[in-house]
């Protein structure tokens, strides 16, 4: 067997430091700072729009820039970063005496000042400082995003459980002021439909689980062989909405496919959203349709159906977190909006891809793409 040799570049000296901007139009002032943070990436610009450029392409963890320069001020830089990421870190280098320059400063949300004449100890403790806030920074947004999410979840399972619980509590209630009688039709038609709400208040429960159990495993992979062919066939024999429409026919297509290393649970989790919408989202009479299609380097799964389908706008959404397809404008969408998310979190995470094509009342085809190797 001849190996082939494989040029593989050696990785830049400043792979993995913190990179600093500095912005003076003097060049010796520049040319200083530069030495005096050894340990950085540094960068270097002369003005404001040079510095807005760099930071756009480069996104430095911290800038420290001069007032006074040609073609706009730190100030300027200052305003425009800060409109780019709230969460910049910007150092003015000022005077004692410019006062109104701090004032402005201040107004535009500086993270610190630094006198001139430099003093090269208080710059190292001033920069050090300021990447500190920035990490405190980062830390408070990933809470309050996080706060967001647990605040917009706990929302929509309340949204969710409300409505059974007000249909069986109404129910309930009539049949204790005597409104009903055992032999009443209209009672046996509500008590079918009361089961129905608690039947679906139980898979309601059964998906919270499956979704803590999802969210808390999702770090990393655990890989072993799997056939997709047994996947796909345990995922049809599991999905509640397959049995739930008996008149939507299942076409699926085994394929002799080589072994995949691939974390079973996770792949099992999204074709089976990706499976269960396809039957969802179709009527009572139809078909689904799973097939697959083998590269030389990849694997497709394609799973078609003859549903409602949905709008080209919708396709760009349907794998955000929370967000629900709703194509009979009920406003009562069953469901968490979180299978799809998570569906392509996990495809993604086995370096592989997910797509959707999609025409009102035609159908819907998701395409899932998984490297052999």
């Amino acid at each position: 067997m001849t190996l082939r040799q494989i040029h593989i570049p050696e990785p830049s000296p400043n792979v993995g430091l913190t990179t600093i901007l500095i912005v003076d139009d003097e060049k010796i002032i520049r040319d200083l700072c530069k030495k005096a943070l050894k340990g950085y990436n540094v960068l270097l610009a002369g003005t404001c729009s040079e510095a807005l450029h760099l930071y756009e392409n480069e996104r430095p963890e911290l800038i420290l820039t001069d007032v006074m320069m040609p073609g706009g001020t730190g100030i300027d830089l200052l305003r425009h970063v800060k409109k780019l990421d709230p969460n910049a870190v910007v150092i003015i280098m000022t005077g004692f005496a410019e006062k109104e320059v701090i004032l402005n400063a201040l107004k535009e949300d500086a993270d610190d000042f630094i006198n001139k004449p430099l003093n090269l100890l208080q710059l190292k403790t001033t920069i050090e400082k300021g990447l500190g806030r920035k990490r405190l920074k980062e830390e408070l947004a990933n809470l309050k995003k996080l706060d967001r999410l647990k605040s917009n979840f706990l929302s929509l399972i309340s949204h969710k459980l409300r409505t059974p619980i007000t249909s069986i509590s109404l129910f309930l209630q009539n049949i204790q002021r005597g409104l009903y009688e055992p032999d009443d039709p209209s009672f046996l038609q509500n008590a079918q439909l009361i089961y129905d709400e608690s039947a679906y208040l139980g898979r309601l429960v059964a998906d919270l689980l499956t979704f803590s159990q999802v969210m808390v495993g999702s770090e990393g992979l655990v890989l072993e062989d799997c056939d997709l062919n047994s996947i796909v066939t345990e995922v049809l024999q599991q999905s509640r909405e397959a049995l739930n429409k008996p008149g939507v026919e299942i076409d699926f297509s085994r394929c002799d496919l080589p072994s995949l290393q691939l974390d079973r649970g996770k792949i099992s989790f999204a074709l089976q959203q990706i499976i269960d919408n396809a039957f969802k989202f179709s009527g009572d009479l139809g078909q689904v349709t799973i097939s697959f299609q083998a590269a030389s380097d990849k694997v497709y799964i394609v799973v078609s159906d003859t549903g409602a389908g949905i709008s080209q706008d919708e396709i760009a959404k349907v794998f955000e977190k929370f967000y629900q397809i709703d194509p009979d404008n009920t406003g009562q969408v069953r469901g968490f909006g979180l299978g799809l998310f998570y569906a392509r979190e996990f495809v993604h995470m086995h370096g592989g891809s997910i797509g959707m094509d999609s025409d009102p009342g035609v159908g819907t085809t998701v395409t899932v793409m998984l490297p052999l190797h």
